[in-house]
């Protein structure tokens, strides 16, 4: 399928990364019980997504709503063809993520992949992780090829990549050489984190131009977009206009970032494949099954969702009938 005018083609199908059980649950003011996370995600994992982000492996002091990552690890039962990830902040969430794997008789693996991250910028990095740019890349530049020696894809996300709500614009060029750090290291996708919804379609559009450029070739680059200021999915199209085909996004549009206060959550994942499937770009999920599982997070979490799909429901092409 080709979009009209002088955009390039689109793709005829996308990559998508479920993020909401991490991204999602860690940004809630209660937490979420275990057996509520792991009904959740297996429900998710039969949707057709195949991808997904399911708990991370940090300081249970600094995120409460996350302490559960191993039983909910041992919890979970997804069909073999979905990819669980986790989120390692440094080398002793490492640590505790391969203890966790190697010390139990795990039916399918505990995890296929791991993501790490930082920001693109000093003051959203010191902020959100209380370290430097280099400080956290440093520490990631030892992660990663540990992580690949013992099996694990890995991905790297740079958060505030489109603009930072403490120091403002950022330069593509500043992001493209940590991800090429990132690469250099085992990072086998790139993921460009709009951490607070500051970026906008036309920058989307030359971002990924030029990330592709840059990058094209040694990893898979992926967009990440927050729905912050009503923008996400306006930004899915420029991305696609310049090529990428792999996004992550959270069901019910669950998330945000926890510094600053304000920036609300991730694109819906139930908005972006009803946009997608409605343009002919396949995304090899059950948008019907999707909304089933936005409904029941709402209805755990007990209040309104913004996703926009699960209030109207999937576009409903009818044959209007004629007396």
């Amino acid at each position: 399928m080709s979009a009209s005018g002088d955009s390039a083609p689109l793709p005829r199908a996308v990559r998508i990364r479920e993020v909401g059980p991490r991204d999602g649950f860690q940004n809630e003011p209660e937490v979420v019980a275990t057996a509520d996370k792991a009904r959740l995600i297996d429900g998710l994992a039969r949707t057709g997504l195949k991808r997904i982000e399911a708990t991370s492996f940090v300081r249970p002091d600094v995120i409460p709503q996350l302490a559960d990552a191993a039983e909910v690890l041992r919890a979970i039962d997804v069909p073999p063809d979905v990819a669980v990830s986790v989120l390692i902040p440094n080398e002793r969430g490492l640590d505790n993520a391969l203890a966790l794997r190697d010390g139990y008789e795990w039916e399918r693996p505990a995890f296929d992949e791991i993501n790490v991250f930082l920001s693109a910028t000093e003051s959203h990095n010191r902020a959100n992780v209380n370290r430097s740019v280099e400080e956290s890349l440093s520490g990631l530049e030892a992660v990663l090829p540990r992580a690949r020696a013992a099996g694990l894809r890995c991905e790297g996300v740079i958060s505030v990549s489109f603009g930072c709500p403490y120091e403002g614009h950022v330069e593509p060029e500043r992001v493209f050489g940590i991800a090429e750090r990132l690469i250099d290291a085992g990072a086998e996708e790139i993921g460009f984190g709009d951490t607070t919804g500051m970026a906008n379609p036309l920058q989307v559009r030359a971002f990924f131009a030029a990330a592709f450029e840059r990058l094209g070739g040694r990893a898979e680059l992926t967009a990440h977009f927050h729905n912050t200021r009503g923008q996400g999915l306006a930004n899915v199209l420029a991305a696609l206009e310049s090529g990428c085909e792999s996004f992550e996004s959270s069901f019910g549009e669950l998330g945000g970032c926890p510094v600053p206060a304000g920036a609300t959550g991730n694109i819906a994942t139930e908005d972006l494949v009803s946009m997608l499937e409605e343009m002919g770009i396949a995304t090899g999920v059950d948008l019907d099954a999707l909304i089933a599982q936005a409904r029941a997070v709402r209805d755990v979490l007990g209040r309104p969702l913004g996703s926009h799909t699960l209030i109207a429901g999937p576009v409903d092409w009818h044959t209007a009938r004629r007396g």
